[in-house]
């Protein structure tokens, strides 16, 4: 992580409902010594339990599921702009037909064995603490239930500790 720097929660500038609902994040985990990623582009930060946490949601036919589900962690990774066409394609080709991490032209890095990409400007390193699956029976507004899951693939929620934020140093 030459060429970041650490920072602390309360210290991050950014608005996560920029960071996340406009310009996306890459969600990165690894399994067997593989690596997979999906692009985001719901979720949050925030705290819970009296720690700093982020959440992310994923539907139960993505690939990157897999390796969330096999890991203690994984990392939100953060992009300018310019890297919008990498995100489109990363996160909508699947990484079961093809090796899509290669292919994006990004390169993986490794901090404490939790992949991210170099490229990022932001990483926020996660260490998870909770799931759960989304189901119908918990929705009290019924048309979010009936607009986003009309095939009820329901989303499994994710809830991890902060462990680590990194910014590009010259950013």
């Amino acid at each position: 992580m030459n060429n970041f720097i650490e920072i602390k929660p309360k210290e991050l500038n950014n608005s996560p409902f920029k960071m996340i609902g406009s310009d996306w994040m890459l969600v990165t985990a690894e399994k067997d010594s593989n690596v997979n990623t999906m692009t985001a582009s719901w979720g949050g930060l925030g705290v819970m339990w009296n720690k700093d946490v982020s959440f992310i949601v994923i539907r139960p036919t993505r690939y990157t599921k897999e390796f969330i589900d096999n890991s203690d962690r994984f990392s939100l990774a953060f992009f300018n702009n310019s890297f919008k066409k990498q995100l489109t394609y990363l996160g909508t080709v699947s990484g079961r037909s093809e090796d899509k991490v290669s292919k994006s032209g990004l390169t993986t890095e490794y901090f404490n064995s939790t992949p991210y990409f170099r490229e990022a400007d932001t990483v926020i390193i996660c260490k998870k603490l909770y799931s759960q699956k989304f189901g119908s029976e918990f929705f009290i507004e019924n048309s979010l239930d009936e607009v986003n899951y009309p095939n009820k693939d329901y989303h499994t929620l994710y809830i991890s500790e902060v462990e680590n934020i990194f910014v590009k140093k010259d950013k």
